[in-house]
């Protein structure tokens, strides 16, 4: 009996000690590695993962509506861009239409994920004290958009810019539907048929 009782002893004790081990892996980065239930991932063309919120919320503050876009609020329109894999070809709707600067930058999040180049798009009102526009490339920024994780407060460097009228719009690609969704730039839509 003596024995049953050691044996059993040491089965608990084994058991217990793989259940505190457990109880100490972070979850975190499996969590990470995962959107939040308000984010959707999609993969660019070039690869890079892109985790953006399923709602993108309110034009910045300071941006000014367009004086005479193409696209009109609620037109059905097809996205020519390719920023995420399963934009290209996607219907979308135009949900703001602005007249600013537009920026593609590279930057490094705040969150300590694998840099990010060539983000497309953000605008000048999401950057901090970026000074008069355009900025020229290579200019370097601090962002305040919170399109993707990591990015509010993210260190970055203008590769591009343009002047062309820049739209929210409310895409679905399939998997993912993103209402407010920031930002494609007028060459990058098309008139739906």
């Amino acid at each position: 009996m003596k024995k049953f009782n050691t044996m059993t002893s040491i089965a608990a004790m084994a058991a217990a000690g793989a259940l505190a081990l457990l109880g100490c892996s972070s979850p975190d980065k499996e969590q990470s590695a995962q959107p939040s239930q308000s984010q959707t991932a999609a993969e660019s063309p070039s690869g890079e993962s892109h985790a953006h919120a399923a709602d993108g919320g309110q034009p910045p503050e300071g941006i000014k509506k367009a004086a005479d876009p193409k696209y009109a609020m609620g037109e059905n329109v097809v996205l020519t861009a390719d920023h995420m894999e399963g934009m290209a070809g996607a219907k979308a709707t135009i949900s703001g239409a602005f007249d600013t600067t537009t920026y593609s930058v590279s930057y490094t999040p705040t969150d300590g994920s694998d840099a990010v180049t060539d983000h497309k798009w953000v605008v000048q009102e999401e950057l901090e004290n970026p000074g008069k526009p355009p900025l020229k490339d290579g200019t370097e920024v601090v962002v305040n958009a919170d399109h993707m994780p990591g990015m509010t407060g993210a260190r970055a460097t203008i590769d591009s810019s343009t002047d062309e009228t820049v739209y929210m719009v409310d895409v679905d690609m399939g998997d993912m539907t993103m209402t407010n969704h920031k930002w494609v730039t007028e060459s990058e839509i098309q008139h739906a048929k």
